[in-house]
């Protein structure tokens, strides 16, 4: 009978352990990232096989899994280890089924793993460690830059909007983002999921000339003591506004520039003109420019023709004075 018995009793220490393992239940992420000197929030949910426990009627543990006398958080704050009080805290409602843990000042030796106990003060038989969904913490050293998104140019007297964002572990203390140009800024909060958060922040203003080939710079400040300030910066370009002068300045330019190309032609036309063949200027003074049907040949028997006229009426002109000449000769005789 005690062979049968304690076989009994085996079998049904595994059957109820597997039974009490459905009921009692938590849900965290297993990894976390934390930002060295800043804080980390580890999302945790659980439930419990008896009715709905006011808070006040709920002891929430969380401990290391290799030793759970290791304490990191207790509503006693006397039973936390050392390196711990102060540091951490629930920032859920146990009533909620929220164990949610803060822990602050995150220090590089914070990597755990850490497992949530609960504890319901209507029995001492009603309590469970969930030491198979504990949660690791990765550190990290350096804060990341925050993400920029902006067009390169803008419109001059149009709204130019510029969103800034930088991804966190640490909601119950947001970290801050400020700009370098005055305009306005909008802040918002969003869960990504698995312990990830997204605070960004929409700087909206007016561009004017000043602005060109100026920059604009995002700061983000983690809680705690991070050391320096990273920022990101986005250069930008102004597009000036239209205007009459815009128009006009083109238009005049345009036509000027006809203007003098028209009158750069006339006058090489005029060169040209007056320096080609074929032109004479007669006793009348008018200018007699040849036909363009003749020739050549008919040009120069043309001015040929012409000489031998004036040869001959310069003769006629010489025979008549020596005649008078002669004739007043024989009269004073």
């Amino acid at each position: 009978m005690d062979v049968r018995a304690g076989i009994f009793l085996y079998w049904l220490h595994i059957i109820c352990t597997g039974v009490f393992a459905d009921v009692w239940k938590v849900h965290v992420e297993p990894e976390m990232k934390a930002l060295v000197s800043s804080c980390v929030v580890l999302p945790c949910s659980f439930k419990y096989p008896v009715q709905v426990q006011p808070s006040d009627r709920i002891r929430a543990i969380w401990h290391m899994k290799d030793n759970w006398d290791d304490i990191i958080f207790h509503g006693d704050s006397t039973r936390v280890k050392d390196s711990f009080k102060g540091r951490t805290k629930l920032i859920g409602s146990l009533g909620g089924f929220n164990c949610s843990l803060e822990i602050d000042e995150v220090r590089n030796h914070d990597n755990g793993p850490y497992c949530f106990r609960v504890e319901l003060e209507t029995s001492k038989k009603d309590k469970y460690s969930f030491v198979e969904n504990c949660v690791s913490i990765q550190m990290i050293e350096q804060a990341s830059k925050p993400e920029l998104q902006a067009e390169q140019s803008v419109q001059e007297g149009e709204t130019a909007v510029f969103k800034c964002s930088v991804r966190h572990t640490c909601p119950s203390h947001q970290p801050t983002l400020t700009w370098n140009h005055t305009g306005k800024a909008i802040m918002s909060y969003k869960d990504i999921g698995h312990g990830n958060w997204e605070t960004e922040s929409v700087l909206t203003f007016i561009p004017q000339k000043e602005d060109d080939h100026t920059s604009i710079t995002c700061t983000v400040k983690h809680h705690g003591n991070v050391e320096g300030e990273m920022t990101v910066t986005h250069s930008i370009f102004v597009k000036e506004q239209a205007t009459i002068s815009h128009i006009l300045i083109p238009v005049i330019s345009g036509l000027g520039s006809a203007l003098l190309f028209g009158l750069l032609c006339f006058f090489i036309a005029k060169k040209r003109y007056e320096s080609r063949p074929g032109e004479f200027r007669p006793q009348g003074g008018q200018n007699v420019r040849k036909s363009q049907e003749e020739g050549t040949d008919s040009t120069v028997l043309f001015r040929s023709q012409r000489t031998e006229a004036n040869t001959q009426q310069l003769l006629m002109d010489s025979s008549a004075t020596n005649q008078d000449k002669t004739h007043n000769l024989l009269i004073e005789y």
